[in-house]
């Protein structure tokens, strides 16, 4: 004889509400709990069934559309050279944070990752949460919650999702982190930050809320985002910094994407404010105060079936000047310059 599991629960039934059920009562286990092996009844059985389908129903099988390298390259601007080491980098390590400048699309370009590795847009296999200053491991993987009759034990997202990925080892999910270095590491992953490394992937450990063993499945992949130009963080967790690779998100104009994108505009006052950006991010990579982690990304000009002149003014007054007066909030001169320069192309 011997038994398989066939399924990790994503939201687990616990003993006292199993107990409370009159449907049980007369069940072997609780007559006499003393021994390994207790008979079900179809009837006891198919109760318990039912209860475990409530709290963690079976999804439905959609239409899902097929989603190709292709189509990410058409939609995130970025060469295929570097698509393909990002994808590669990712597959080895398991865990990868997307890094760079305010406007180049990191979140929009992390599902898109996903879509494309997995082959479909398929979000039932996608989690996405961004972290911030209170976020907590009782937030992400487990705490104690108050609850009618005091206090009871709540499994949080990644817990869940972990059982959702483990349930189905031959389907890849992935966990998205917005944010990810404005939460406290070590309170946020606890025990996790061992297990959440690709040798470690599979093994499993005892968890100090509940006694019970827990392992990160090899099919999950955590994908983080972090704005390199955020002045007000610190550098990111050194435990972290090791168990994750870094992969810098460019601005993408000079990609095959955005040229497409920006010929299908056919507007000159755009092509003249693109040539300006890209000679302002010249300047800001050559700054030593900055870097091209500070540099304009190219989203602030996508999303635009029509280009107008209003557009753009707002895109200068509104997004890129105030960023560049926090960038050089002590060089008035060089502002002054760059102003001059971007409502040039207007006049």
């Amino acid at each position: 004889m011997f038994f398989e599991k066939v399924e990790g629960l994503t939201s687990p039934i616990d003993y006292a509400t199993l107990k409370e059920c009159p449907e049980l009562e007369r069940m072997e286990y609780f007559q006499n709990p003393q021994g390994s092996l207790f008979k079900l009844t179809r009837g006891e059985y198919d109760f318990i069934l039912d209860m475990i389908r409530d709290e963690n129903p079976v999804v439905a099988e959609d239409s899902i559309d097929t989603y190709t390298k292709d189509d990410f390259l058409n939609e995130v601007y970025m060469t295929e050279k570097r698509y393909e080491r990002l994808v590669a980098v990712l597959r080895n390590k398991k865990n990868i944070i997307l890094q760079g400048a305010p406007g180049v699309g990191k979140t929009f370009a992390a599902r898109r990752l996903a879509w494309s590795m997995m082959g479909e847009k398929d979000d039932s296999r996608i989690e996405f949460v961004q972290f911030h200053q209170n976020y907590s491991y009782e937030d992400f993987m487990m705490g104690y919650k108050p609850s009618e009759n005091g206090f009871e034990l709540k499994y949080g997202i990644f817990y869940r999702f972990c059982q959702k990925a483990a349930n189905q080892p031959d389907q890849e999910f992935f966990f998205i982190i917005d944010e990810i270095n404005r939460g406290n590491m070590s309170k946020i992953f606890g025990e996790l930050l061992m297990l959440i490394e690709k040798d470690y992937r599979g093994t499993k450990a005892t968890l100090a809320y509940n006694g019970l063993s827990f392992s990160v499945p090899k099919n999950l992949y955590i994908i983080g985002m972090m704005n390199t130009a955020d002045r007000s963080l610190a550098m990111i967790d050194y435990a972290l910094r090791r168990r994750f690779s870094f992969f810098e998100v460019e601005p993408g104009f000079d990609s095959e994407g955005f040229t497409h994108y920006q010929n299908s505009l056919n507007n000159e006052t755009l092509n003249e404010l693109i040539s300006k950006v890209k000679d302002l991010n010249r300047e800001i990579s050559l700054d030593k105060s900055l870097g091209k982690g500070f540099c304009i990304g190219h989203s602030y000009f996508c999303g635009r079936d029509v280009c107008t002149e209003e557009w753009l003014h707002s895109v200068v007054d509104y997004d890129i000047l105030p960023m560049l007066s926090e960038y050089w909030f002590d060089d008035a001169n060089k502002l002054q310059r760059w102003e001059n320069i971007l409502q040039g192309v207007f006049q």
